[in-house]
């Protein structure tokens, strides 16, 4: 029989990406009252230049970026920070549409996820064969893995996570991920 260990801590990915900088701003704001301060963040670029998926829904020309926060998680946790991040998608959705602000229902797009240092894992609240079901309603997938020292796609892997300039980010993720249980395991 294999010995139950305790899961190490993560690092909390969120990928944002909205129609206005105002949208942006709210989920920032958001994310870091919740889960604390952003350690690192990408460049931005644009959404559609890797799919048109959202472009009925949102628009097109939105700005997507990754966010890496301070504090480690509890990888058991995604569910519900998937839950949290989908209630803010909302409200924020209400407060610019009230304001004037936008016009579309959903200003706002919040994809968590968390980096360990295998692995890049992401939440979805949409089903599908690579997908595992965790709790009330939300599945996860393992989008890459970390092998010979570089991140690896696998077939299901979304075209702006497989670009290089990302990976590149990922990895410096990955760097202070491993910094961060370095300094743990010598606490």
């Amino acid at each position: 029989m294999g010995e139950i260990r305790a899961c190490k801590p993560a690092l909390l990915l969120v990928a944002v990406f909205g129609v206005c900088e105002e949208a942006l701003a709210l989920a920032q704001e958001k994310c870091q009252e919740k889960f604390g301060k952003i350690a690192l963040q990408s460049a931005s670029y644009y959404f559609d230049s890797f799919t048109h998926y959202y472009a009925k829904e949102m628009g097109e020309r939105l700005p997507k970026k990754f966010w890496v926060f301070e504090d480690l998680v509890d990888p058991g946790q995604l569910a519900t920070i998937k839950r949290q991040t989908n209630l803010w998608e909302e409200e924020i959705g209400h407060t610019l549409f009230k304001q004037g602000l936008t016009t579309t229902n959903r200003p706002v797009n919040l994809d968590p996820g968390y980096i360990e240092l295998g692995k890049l894992i992401l939440a979805s609240t949409k089903d599908h064969a690579h997908r595992i079901y965790l709790r009330d309603g939300i599945f996860a997938e393992t989008t890459l893995f970390y092998r010979d020292k570089a991140w690896q796609a696998l077939p299901w892997t979304y075209a702006d996570y497989q670009d290089a300039k990302n990976q590149e980010f990922f990895t410096e993720c990955r760097n202070l991920l491993k910094r961060k249980l370095q300094a743990l395991a010598q606490n």
